[in-house]
């Protein structure tokens, strides 16, 4: 992967990690399965350990420093940014299934 791939990616999937923590976490909802959400986990955490200098240079490097793909319990769950996207897919979802 090129250095711009690797970057899109850690970012896209603590985007996606961020997001769908503060649904479960915070919303007592969720939109993923558990699975999907194991997978993005495992893959941002293997993909931060290959690539630590990238990583480090991230959106959310501090906060995402320690991550291993247990839990998102301790992610910043009340970013705004993050919050703001899980109210806004939540919408889309509930609007779906009118």
């Amino acid at each position: 992967m090129f250095q711009s791939e690797v970057s899109e990616k850690i970012l896209r999937r603590r985007r996606q990690i961020l997001v769908h923590s503060v649904i479960y976490y915070k919303m007592n909802d969720n939109i993923i399965t558990d699975e999907t959400w194991s997978k993005w986990a495992l893959e941002l955490e293997e993909l931060q350990k290959k690539y630590p200098d990238i990583s480090s240079q991230l959106q959310w490097a501090e906060e995402f420093a320690d991550f291993n793909h247990s839990t998102g319990y301790d992610l910043p769950l009340d970013d705004p940014w993050a919050v703001r996207k899980a109210k806004e897919l939540l919408k889309i979802r509930d609007e779906r299934r009118r």
